[in-house]
């Protein structure tokens, strides 16, 4: 018996026989796509208006001689010619029957496909700074970044998952003083809190940790951490250099390996954290990668050197800069400060090295709203070192703005007042969190309504879509409570009899999962998913609302448990792709 892929096959072997036949040169590769419209059949080519005029004939005239070519083809109910040229292909029914043969038969691995042949990707994503909780911002770029690695494995790419962590950085380093100061405060010493050192009460935490734990090992009076440090800066002074001061003062005081611990057991408080709470959002990593660890082997070294031997750095006022200009940047960027120091830019070109120098063939890097300007620079390193522009994919996740009762959510970062994570998640869920973090394009921005997130009702999505699922358990639990059971055998047998509008619906959304799945990983586009598992779930919500299902006398009830069963495999797959669980009774 012939499955769609099968006949698929077939009609573009025969088309490409027709048009040999005829003398004319076919194309590279002749397009057979699935019929948006029922009506108009299940496949369609328009082959004979790319054609035309090689042929030099009016596309529907052309059209018409490839269709008296192609005879009868063995699982096609009907070919006809429509609109400017188009040629429309109907399936038999029984063909059209046996998608519901295949899902049951692959389950979960129904829709996998092998475009990717195995290539190996690099995904890189959310790689927040490990200086704070994780904000509704970065949850977007989770739910869509842990999406896209299974899509992409689903797809038949070779996967890696990492998250970059920045623990190399000034950041870092101002992070390490909030929460010395935080302690300070705890053992008693009166200071005046830096406005921009970090602020929230996640500091006061992790300083409340250290004293706990280290006592007064870190215990300075007021005169030494303050004394003679540049014009104090809560008095109207340079902000930059009074925080840079008070690092400096830190470390003297210290002295380096108290100062790594205070700086090191910070860093490892924020990341258990943020481990823990993107775990719990369903999303895990194949490794957490540290910056510290490029500068431990020499790589931002190394991918310095190998700039300067291309001649694509020089010097200026004691620092050396990139030619990034060169390469379309709006302006050249600094590796090494005139203090000898390297820069960011310079452990992200080491970072972008180390990925390639580690076999990956291709690198997909996430990256929030606010980083948009490392786009140009970091394309601009993708040339400088020789690799393909194909090499590098940078999907930009835009902000997610959050509404209750209507009203915008207020968020402000730097007072430490914004909504986190898993306060999102304790509100609405897991589930509806990342169905709606999904069902935009992540280039737009999104409105996530918190009140439609948490109802249940048909107006919700994700609810909907769960809620599919929950009914068709609902019906097998019926079906074994009237004493009736599945029959396989005799379900593949009555397919052919599923001609009713609303199952051929079905069966015609089920024929289009692996093709999803296809289109979805060629542009990297989860939220495609989302509208699909809707129009599924609309299908059978609309059958379910006419057709009943357990009729022990009805001639076609195996067949329909079938379809049914059918539909709740891929409900499953396109969920578990998203993260979303399938529940078995709501």
């Amino acid at each position: 018996m012939k499955h769609q892929d099968n006949v698929k096959e077939q009609i573009i072997a025969l088309l490409q026989q027709a048009v040999m036949t005829m003398q004319l040169t076919p194309p590279p590769q002749i397009q057979l796509t699935r019929c948006r419209q029922k009506e108009h059949g299940d496949f369609a080519t328009n082959i004979a208006m790319n054609l035309a005029k090689q042929a030099g004939k009016p596309p529907r005239e052309l059209a018409q001689q490839l269709v008296d070519h192609l005879g009868q083809p063995e699982g096609i109910e009907a070919i006809e010619v429509a609109g400017p040229g188009f040629i429309n292909f109907r399936l038999a029914q029984i063909i059209q029957g046996q998608v519901i043969e295949q899902v049951l038969a692959e389950q979960d691995q129904y829709g996998r496909v092998n475009v990717g042949a195995g290539k190996k990707v690099h995904l890189e994503y959310v790689s927040a700074n490990p200086t704070g909780p994780l904000h509704v911002g970065h949850g977007r770029g989770a739910a869509y970044g842990s999406s896209l690695a299974r899509l992409l494995d689903f797809a038949g790419f070779s996967v890696h998952s990492e998250y970059y962590v920045n623990d190399a950085g000034r950041q870092m380093n101002i992070l390490a003083v909030s929460v010395w100061l935080r302690y300070l405060e705890l053992r008693g010493v009166r200071l005046v809190f830096p406005a921009n050192a970090y602020q929230g009460d996640y500091i006061i935490d992790i300083a409340r940790t250290l004293a706990a734990t280290h006592g007064d090992a870190f215990y300075h009076d007021a005169g030494a951490v303050f004394a003679n440090l540049p014009t104090d800066e809560p008095q109207g002074g340079d902000k930059e250099v009074y925080i840079d001061a008070l690092i400096s003062r830190a470390r003297s005081l210290l002295g380096e390996p108290a100062y790594r611990v205070v700086h090191d057991d910070t860093r490892d408080a924020i990341l258990a954290d943020i481990k823990g709470d993107l775990a719990e959002f369903g999303t895990d990593f194949d490794e957490w990668f540290f910056e510290q660890s490029l500068f431990d082997q020499g790589a931002v070294e190394y991918a310095v050197n190998r700039l300067k031997q291309t001649h694509l750095t020089y010097e200026q006022n004691g620092a050396l800069w990139f030619k990034s200009t060169d390469f379309g940047d709006d302006k050249d960027r600094v590796l090494v400060r005139d203090n000898g120091q390297t820069t960011y830019f310079a452990s992200d070109a080491a970072y972008l090295v180390n990925k390639f120098d580690r076999g990956y063939d291709e690198a997909i890097c996430i990256l929030g709203a606010d980083h948009h300007g490392y786009i140009v620079r970091l394309r601009a390193l993708l040339t400088a070192y020789g690799y393909e522009p194909s090499q590098l994919t940078i999907p930009v996740v835009q902000f997610a703005v959050l509404y209750r009762h209507g009203e915008q959510v207020k968020m402000s970062t730097r007072s430490g007042s914004f909504v986190t994570l898993r306060e999102l998640r304790e509100e609405v869920g897991t589930d509806a969190a990342r169905f709606f973090y999904n069902m935009r394009k992540v280039e737009q921005h999104l409105d996530f309504d918190l009140d439609l997130a948490k109802s249940k009702s048909n107006d919700n999505p994700v609810y909907y879509v769960q809620y599919a699922h929950a009914r068709i358990e609902s019906v097998m639990r019926q079906l074994t409570a009237q004493g009736g059971q599945y029959d396989a055998t005799q379900a593949m047998r009555e397919l052919d009899q599923l001609t009713l509008p609303h199952e051929s619906d079905l069966l015609d959304q089920l024929a289009r999962f692996p093709e999803l799945i296809t289109q979805c990983a060629a542009k990297y586009e989860v939220h495609q998913m989302t509208y699909y598992l809707r129009e599924l779930a609309n299908a059978f919500h609309s059958y379910y609302n006419v057709q009943k299902f357990v009729d022990n006398g009805a001639p076609t009830l195996q067949a329909r448990i079938a379809l049914i069963l059918a539909v709740r495999q891929v409900l499953r797959n396109g969920l578990t792709i998203l993260g979303v669980s399938a529940p078995e009774a709501m």
